[in-house]
């Protein structure tokens, strides 16, 4: 059962007396379900009018079909995608316009689109069984509503693992009070790649359920309290806030496509010995041949071309399946602006760990020359990068390690969000407290020792009640750094946090995360490791009704 506490007032908000306290703290098998605002009921659409709209209307289409695509360096890969691209063309709206996306399948499975980020009508969000139901190979679906809130989102599928092929896509909802000063825009999209190359998703996925069975190894293991876990305690983000990291962990600069093995030896998918300190220990549970800058290697690298002087503001995100990246910028310093689309007091940095789901925005004043932007897969002794041309020059070697990535690194709990979008102080009406549990062994991921039923998909939710400040704490008991996104909301991390709507919880550590509820509906919670996703660690934050 989900763990929370219901503060007095919460219970006069919802309405209820002792007898409904106790119904609602019970939420048990027995009792059943309460009532759960429909995703398509007039709640969700009272919030939606109530949005700031402009009035126009942006229409799209995106096709996701099979093809082959060109990864550079020689490699192509038979996968499915957005249109043929890779990553799929950016759609790009201004705060307050209506978005009609209509999503035609021509792939052989169903799919959906997921609007990573937005706080949007519930029945839009993509997620099949919960919002809508999948779109079936041959069908279509318009996705119709308002994207209010300016900042760097993406899009993707919420069916299996489907996002670790190539369908992902950025969003870009720009501010038409854009209080930045800047020359130039780069929209830079970090990937992690197996699918048409070593197997499919699903084939690794079906490998990692069977677990490690006698395994001597810990990683991902069920830890329990860490209570032996070395390290500063950070609020979840280890002990990296604005640390230098002086050396690599060991990172030998020799790029091995993340085997650790000689070349020519057959590999499983499941990798093992992969660490970092920055991530608290195990750092992934897939092998990848590949890690690609905007599905390119780092043998045939994107080139962004510029000039010395340029102010670019770099949107970054991570779409990638299992890889956290340190990201930085060859012979430059960044300035971060914003995470998850939403503004922070700005931090110069050397460089940034950025998990899965997450997205951060930085401005960076350009040199003279030629310089790598080296996307580093945490723990897992292998990189991809792109180049950044200003002038003349030969390009840095593939392997090439910058500075940077050794400097200072800023966790996301360091940083602070703006005045105008920090949440006021106010007491939680209602707290859940949300294990992650699990491990390696098994495979067995879940919250709270429960792995998500996608055929009971409202059992068992964590409920909250319209108009209450809602927190969430999540409590690491595993061995494993988990990056944990939620739908529909941004939350503040901590008291004076980022607003953001993914955040690393390392293992051992709790992170709390505030909401207000002022967006009903059916919202999933959950590990945005593609593969512990789908197999449980998944929850439902469901609005009575």
């Amino acid at each position: 059962m989900p763990e929370f506490t219901v503060n007095r007032r919460s219970l006069l908000l919802a309405g209820l007396g002792a007898t409904g306290a106790g119904l609602l703290a019970a939420c048990s098998d027995a009792a059943g379900t309460p009532p759960l605002t429909d995703p398509s009921g007039s709640p969700v659409a009272e919030a939606e009018a109530k949005r700031p709209s402009t009035g126009r209307e942006r229409p799209v289409t995106v096709t996701a079909t099979a093809d082959t695509v060109d990864l550079g360096g020689g490699t192509t890969a038979r996968t499915w995608t957005f249109g043929g691209a890779l990553p799929g063309t950016a759609v790009r709206t201004t705060a307050g316009d209506t978005l009609v996306a209509t999503l035609n399948n021509h792939l052989p499975a169903p799919t959906s689109l997921h609007w990573h980020g937005l706080a949007l009508r519930n029945d839009m969000d993509g997620v099949p069984p919960v919002t809508m139901k999948a779109v079936a190979p041959g069908g279509s679906f318009t996705y119709r509503f308002v994207t209010d809130r300016p900042g760097t989102y993406w899009f993707h599928p919420h069916v299996g693992v489907q996002l670790d092929r190539g369908l992902y896509a950025p969003l870009i909802v720009e501010d038409p009070r854009e209080p930045l000063g800047y020359d130039e825009e780069w929209v830079v999209v970090l990937d992690d790649w197996l699918d048409g190359v070593t197997g499919t998703p699903d084939q690794a996925l079906a490998e990692l359920r069977k677990g490690m069975g006698g395994s001597s190894g810990t990683g991902g293991h069920d830890m329990g309290g860490m209570g032996g876990m070395s390290g500063h305690d950070m609020g979840g983000m280890g002990g990296m806030s604005g640390h230098d990291m002086g050396g690599m962990g060991g990172m030998s600069g020799q790029d091995t496509g993340g085997t650790g093995a000689p070349a020519g030896q057959q590999q499983s998918f499941m990798l093992m010995g992969a660490t970092s300190d920055l991530l608290g220990g195990d750092a992934g549970d897939v092998r990848y041949p590949h890690h690609l800058v905007n599905g390119r290697t780092a043998a045939d690298p994107e080139v962004y071309r510029s000039q010395p002087g340029r102010r670019v503001r770099l949107r970054i995100v991570n779409a990638g399946g299992d890889t956290a990246y340190r990201l930085a910028l060859g012979g430059h310093r960044l300035t971060v602006t914003h995470t998850d689309g939403y503004p922070v007091n700005h931090e110069e940095v050397d460089a940034l760990l950025i998990g899965m789901g997450e997205r951060y925005d930085v401005l960076v004043t350009l040199r003279d020359g030629v310089f790598p932007l080296t996307a580093l897969a945490e723990g897992k002794d292998a990189a991809g990068r792109a180049l950044v041309r200003t002038g003349s020059g030969e390009a840095p070697a593939a392997d090439l390690r910058p500075a940077e990535l050794n400097g200072r690194i800023l966790a996301a709990d360091a940083l602070r969000a703006t005045d105008e979008v920090r949440l006021p102080a106010r007491t939680p009406d209602r707290t859940h407290r949300i294990e992650l549990t699990g491990g390696m062994a098994r495979y067995d991921w879940a919250l709270n020792g429960r792995p998500f039923d996608m055929a009971d998909p409202n059992a068992r939710p964590f409920l909250v009640g319209a108009g209450e400040r809602v927190r969430l704490e999540f409590v690491n008991r595993t061995g494993m750094w988990h990056p944990m996104h939620l739908h529909g909301h941004t939350f503040q991390v901590g008291e004076q946090g980022p607003r953001k709507d993914t955040v690393i919880v390392l293992p051992g550590r709790t992170v709390t995360c505030d909401f207000d509820a002022d967006n009903p509906g059916r919202w999933m919670t959950h590990c945005h490791n593609a593969y512990h996703g789908e197999v449980g660690m998944m929850g439902l934050v469901g609005y009575r009704a």
